[in-house]
């Protein structure tokens, strides 16, 4: 089995430790996900329940006086979404779940506090479908949070790489690793998620499997970490949002309105590229930054409509062959930003803001 010369052979297990990588400049501009046209370098270090002192966008550790936060997330102990949560409220209590809509649907039943979904990444770009849950769902968002992702090669304690015949992942682990698993030759077989595969290696006490998943995950299940580094792009980083139940006085968040961003939906029936330019008008007339703006045609790729929760009226769901997403700096108690949304709203079909939330620039690590 022919050896990868660029992957890293730890020594030890990987700590505890995660670093705060901050966006070079020419990043921070980009009108959607994190580019790979650059890299960052570490600008301050905390322990992985912890968050830097400067950081006004992490929330509060507690409801009041109450229990911790509780976060749903889409997987297993040791998943992506979790260490995302993990990051966002550090003192949290993580809640798995099977699915993304599991996730969702516990906030709503109470079962959760807030629920956390990946919505962009670098290599994929974005999560549409994702997108689209919290379309059907009447929470909002009220925090991002963006995570380097960082593949490790796991396997059963003693195991070598030479005695590997398959590895197992979420669908998307496999495909971001692809040159690395081909130069190790091994077979790929998808599971639900990454802490899902690292489960399955200790359930089933597999000695002819390795796992894709986080040095994180590595040191919660006790496996060994055969090679790390092995995503194909050096900078790998996913977005995540956090959703909770709306907030009844329709507040934005304490802190100053340069430092807030806003989500929303515009939703049409006619041609999306006229729609388009009315939405940039409306917000480059007032000097309102966009930091996203993408179109969701699924006609385009032969699928069925996009469906919005209409919270205007009696809460059902309405369908539209197409929506914009945009995000932009700024609070909705701006005076600006209202204007600029009854413009919109005024050619438009349908205007549903998503959440208004602190704006966090910063990309965490979590690899050592």
């Amino acid at each position: 089995m022919a050896a990868v010369s660029h992957l890293k052979v730890p020594n030890t297990l990987p700590s505890s430790n995660r670093r705060t990588l901050g966006l070079p400049p020419s990043l921070r501009q980009r009108p959607s996900v994190v580019s790979t046209a650059g890299h960052a370098t570490p600008n301050r270090r905390t322990d992985v329940n912890g968050v830097p002192a400067s950081s006004s966008s992490r929330e509060d550790l507690r409801i009041g006086d109450g229990p911790p936060i509780r976060v749903a997330f889409q997987g297993s102990h040791g998943a992506y979404s979790e260490f995302a949560a993990k990051t966002a409220i550090p003192d949290c209590t993580t809640v798995p779940c099977r699915s993304f809509s599991d996730a969702i649907a516990a906030v709503g039943r109470g079962g959760a506090d807030r629920a956390v979904l990946p919505v962009e990444s670098t290599m994929e770009g974005t999560a549409l479908r994702n997108y689209d849950l919290i379309l059907c769902h009447d929470l909002q968002i009220c925090q991002e949070i963006s995570l380097f992702v960082h593949y490790c090669l796991l396997a059963m304690p003693g195991v070598r790489t030479a005695e590997l015949r398959r590895v197992i992942s979420h669908p998307m682990a496999l495909a971001h690793c692809g040159r690395a698993l081909a130069q190790l030759g091994l077979r790929r077989e998808p599971v639900e998620d990454t802490a899902g595969a690292v489960q399955m290696l200790l359930s089933r006490r597999l000695v002819d499997t390795a796992a894709i998943a986080s040095p994180r995950a590595a040191a919660i299940y006790g496996l060994d970490v055969l090679a790390d580094g092995l995503q194909d792009a050096s900078w790998n980083v996913t977005r995540f949002l956090l959703l909770s139940k709306p907030n009844p006085a329709g507040e934005s968040p304490a802190v100053p309105s340069a430092k807030l961003k806003t989500s929303m939906v515009v939703a049409h029936r006619g041609g999306s590229m006229m729609i388009l330019l009315k939405v940039l008008s409306a917000f480059s007339s007032r000097n309102l930054n966009l930091t996203k703006l993408e179109v969701n045609n699924p006609s385009l790729e032969g699928e069925g409509p996009v469906l919005v929760l209409d919270l205007r009226g009696m809460g059902f769901l309405r369908s539209f062959p197409h929506v914009i997403y945009v995000d932009f700096e700024g609070s909705t108690q701006d005076p600006k930003v209202q204007e600029a949304m009854e413009e919109i709203a005024r050619f438009s079909v349908f205007v549903r803001i998503l959440g208004c939330y602190a704006a966090d620039p910063d990309v965490y690590d979590l690899h050592h």
